[in-house]
């Protein structure tokens, strides 16, 4: 049996590489906006330390890392994105 590699992604905050399970995919959809956890476009990634997540800086990071500007909304719905994906910190294994 072929054993594959796990596909390795960066996070935006520490840019440490982590498996792509262990990270919140934050995706910038042409037709959909952004979106959490799935789509195809330009992404970004964050790990579940509390340290990335609630940087000062976050925004500008996911802004430049996304090409595009966020409204103030987003910042809510980040929050409440992060907390819920951290309540299963063994989601997708």
């Amino acid at each position: 049996m072929i054993r594959q590699t796990p596909v390795m992604r960066m996070c935006i905050s520490c840019r440490k590489t982590y498996d792509r399970k262990h990270l919140l995919k934050i995706t910038k959809d042409q037709e959909q906006g952004i979106i959490f956890q799935k789509g195809m476009g330009r992404s970004a990634y964050i790990c579940k330390s509390k340290k990335c997540y609630s940087d000062s800086k976050i925004k500008k990071k996911l802004q430049r890392a996304l090409k595009t500007s966020l409204q103030t909304e987003f910042i809510d719905i980040f929050e409440k994105e992060i907390t819920s994906f951290n309540d299963y910190p063994n989601k997708g294994i």
